[in-house]
């Protein structure tokens, strides 16, 4: 049976509808799509290709990274 990786995302909504996705473990990942079930099965191609480059390419494979969200207020 073949290896299986699980990576946490950042999904992103987009103003004008669609989302971002992005892969803190994979940062060569930053796909998108108009739905959140397309923005994901993209995703999830993205990181295979990639999986597969860094695989034939002798590149490290990450595990996965554990992102943490912070709010950060600003005066302009």
């Amino acid at each position: 049976m073949a290896e299986s990786y699980s990576y946490s995302v950042v999904l992103e909504p987009q103003p004008r509808g669609g989302f971002t996705v992005l892969v803190p473990a994979l940062p060569e990942v930053v796909t998108d799509g108009p739905t959140e079930q397309q923005a994901l099965a993209n995703a999830e191609a993205a990181i295979r290709a990639v999986l597969a480059y860094r695989r034939e390419n002798g590149m490290l494979i990450p595990s996965d990274a554990y992102p943490e969200v912070r709010r950060v207020t600003v005066q302009p």
